[in-house]
């Protein structure tokens, strides 16, 4: 939907901030709570439950029941299925009131929320259609045998998702699983918990059995931390930095758990002096700007060839400069606040080291205004590959630009980095593009445009960014277990 067509939102109702387990709103076992921020004021919207490991207990020996000897275990796949859509459309009935919650929680622009909420619905359906299709197969053995293979649930997830795409990575994650038949324990991230609690309400009324599915609002290291180590969960699935998908890797090996991980990126977005200079400005800005740059995808390395990388920054810059700031929930606004005064703090240190390591700051650089979490759209010019700003994830409004003289070099320095999420290039030449898609290491490499995911499309990292893969058919893979069974003919 476009901007102009957009009213601003009336101020949305935080209707839950309790815990959500068996189908219930229960108060946290050890009673305490702690502030939701709105990111564009700094001010508490409303205090919520902090779960700790005894709710982390109860919730998955709800889910446990459910999986085992609830109506969810007896339930067929295409009830599965209907569920789902039900949910979906649950979600699409209250699209607008969630997208505001979702601005006035984690500062994402309201439009950009809008188009969040048509993920969410898009990726619960395309997964309730998957519910009845997960199919075993027959297998030819030697002898008089009959050996078939079944696809079952793994069992009870936890599911630990981030603060950037709130309801979005709920769905992710929420979608394979549950058509799958597992069951799940969530934690949303304890920036952005207010509409995961929504949405699990709506499950609820939907019509998804007690136990299926329990959201524990928390902290990583309580919550997230007894999800992980309890004996009684068989998965991990996490999307967040990779430093902590380090901690959780470690301490999941003591019970073996399966995991998979979507994590960071550095990705290089390569511009070629033969292509459209007006679509590869506008993609490079969206590609780094988009939702404050605070997207795991970003553009964040912008590599562009020396005969066109004048008048290329200079572009960027003023197009950058012009960029609107403000309140999330205005429609006119480009650009929100970030998440939290830590992101912010952390952001605006990158700035000041980029200078001291001898990057040219072209514009921005610096917090807009004194409430709330503001970071100007920030662009840097010669810019080395070895310094902190070209290797670490900043994750906000921040591109390095990096110029380059030939395919063999670019790729090469592209690929030099521990991440490999993403990548895109912008060239008028087929051949070039291509051999830049098979050579580049990343597990989404995007041609003349950036940002295009779709839930039909697997999704992950190659390296330091992650192991598996979300959306599409190969999310399936991760949330079932294949049995062999084998029969003795007479």
């Amino acid at each position: 939907m476009a901007q102009a067509t957009l009213k601003r939102p009336a101020p949305p109702a935080v209707k839950e901030t309790r815990l959500f387990i068996d189908n219930k709103w229960i108060e946290p076992a050890e009673g305490k709570y702690f502030d939701a921020i709105n990111p564009a004021t700094g001010e508490v919207i409303i205090k919520v439950a902090a779960a700790t490991a005894p709710d982390v207990d109860k919730a998955v020996k709800a889910a446990r029941r459910a999986l085992e000897s609830g109506p969810w275990s007896k339930m067929d796949a295409a009830e599965r299925g209907k569920l789902l859509f039900r949910l979906a459309d649950l979600i699409e009935k209250e699209s607008r009131e969630l997208a505001a919650l979702e601005s006035l929680n984690c500062g994402k622009t309201i439009t950009d929320s809008i188009g969040d909420m048509e993920g969410v619905c898009n990726t619960l359906r395309y997964y309730a259609g998957w519910a009845d299709k997960i199919e075993g197969k027959t297998v030819p053995v030697r002898g008089q045998f009959l050996s078939y293979t079944l696809r079952q649930p793994v069992g009870v997830v936890g599911q630990i998702i981030p603060w950037n795409f709130p309801l979005l990575m709920l769905a992710w994650k929420w979608g394979p699983a549950l058509a799958c038949g597992n069951t799940v324990v969530m934690k949303p991230a304890e920036q952005t918990p207010l509409t995961a609690l929504r949405a699990a309400q709506l499950a609820a009324d939907a019509g998804f059995p007690p136990g299926v599915v329990n959201v524990l609002n928390g902290f990583g290291e309580t919550a997230g931390a007894a999800i992980v180590v309890h004996p009684d969960v068989d998965k991990i699935a996490f999307t967040g930095h990779v430093d902590t998908a380090k901690i959780i890797q470690k301490a999941a090996a003591d019970t073996l758990k399966r995991t998979t991980f979507e994590l960071g990126g550095k990705s290089p977005n390569v511009v070629f002096a033969d292509a459209n200079l007006d679509d590869a400005v506008a993609g490079s800005y969206h590609a780094i700007y988009f939702h404050g740059g605070q997207c795991c995808t970003a553009g964040s390395r912008l590599f562009v060839e020396k005969k066109i990388h004048q008048e290329f920054v200079e572009r960027l810059a003023e197009k950058s400069k012009e960029r609107k700031l403000g309140d999330p929930l205005d429609p006119n606004t480009q650009q929100g606040p970030q998440v939290s005064q830590e992101q912010m703090d952390k952001i605006l240190g990158y700035v000041e080291r980029g200078q001291k390591e001898g990057a040219t700051l072209l514009t921005g650089g610096h917090r807009v205004g004194n409430k709330g979490f503001f970071v100007e759209p920030t662009v840097f010019d010669n810019v080395k590959d070895e310094m902190a700003i070209a290797k670490d994830e900043i994750f906000g409004p921040v591109v390095s630009v990096l110029p380059f003289s030939s395919v063999d070099e670019v790729v090469e320095r592209a690929n030099k980095t521990y991440y490999g999420l993403a990548a895109a290039v912008w060239t008028k030449n087929i051949d070039k593009a291509h051999l830049f898609a098979q050579k580049v290491k990343a597990g989404t490499v995007w041609v003349n445009c950036y940002h295009v995911v779709d839930t039909t499309t697997p999704f992950g990292g190659f390296k330091m960014s992650g192991q598996g893969r979300e959306n599409g058919e190969a999310a399936l893979e991760h949330y079932t277990e294949t049995k062999t069974v084998t029969v003795k003919l007479g």
